[in-house]
């Protein structure tokens, strides 16, 4: 049997569009979706209807939450919050530990969330581009070898989309893995391999960004 990974990055972030919004937030690291991205998450929730997804992990960060969350109300499904997604933790963008709304409040922002999930890899502040990369790496592997007679769907950001492919495909999802905001990678497992198919496609976007940003 084959199983599909499907690996997305969250979609606009308010911080991206609005600068500004950084100088005064109350979780500085951890924007929320702008407008146009509110509409991108559904864009790709409108891609992934239809497709054989059991199980829906995201990043326990807002933006990415707030994407999973578009999704898994078109697919009808819960959300577990996995923290071997999260954003890279780099000490160079981000002068502290970013702070994020605990999951009891996420869920009650968003009941689709499993709130008796436990997340099977830690992320831990500061990490370095490569310890970031293994990190999302072996997420993706466990979650895939966990749930290996299901599809499931992984939302990540810019960096842990290409850590997760990397886990997967190896070397090659470094250089051809293009994470643009919202964009969507397919990686197929026909034993003992597995093959990339899609790439970070964003043909159900109908705005895009022009400048990849990991972060």
């Amino acid at each position: 049997m084959s199983q599909i990974i499907w690996i997305a990055r969250h979609a606009n972030r308010l911080d991206f569009v609005n600068p500004d919004w950084f100088l005064t937030a109350e979780r500085r690291y951890d924007s929320p979706l702008s407008e146009d991205g509110t509409v991108q998450a559904k864009q790709l929730a409108n891609r992934l209807k239809g497709e054989n997804i059991a199980h829906i992990f995201a990043s326990p960060f807002l933006r990415t939450v707030q994407t999973a969350n578009a999704v898994a109300e078109v697919l009808d499904l819960p959300i577990q919050l996995e923290t071997g997604l999260s954003e890279w933790l780099n000490s160079t963008w981000m002068t502290e530990e970013p702070q994020r709304l605990p999951t009891p409040a996420l869920a009650e922002l968003f009941p689709r969330i499993n709130t008796h999930y436990v997340p099977r890899i830690a992320a831990k502040y500061p990490e370095t581009y490569e310890q970031m990369l293994e990190r999302s790496g072996q997420t993706a592997k466990c979650l895939a070898s966990e749930f290996h007679l299901e599809d499931i769907l992984l939302i990540g950001h810019g960096a842990s989309v290409v850590g997760a492919t990397m886990g997967l495909v190896g070397e090659i999802a470094r250089t051809e893995v293009k994470a643009s905001l919202c964009s969507l990678v397919k990686v197929v497992r026909h034993d003992p391999e597995w093959l990339l198919e899609l790439k970070g496609d964003i043909s159900h976007l109908n705005q895009v960004e022009e400048v990849i940003r990991f972060n």
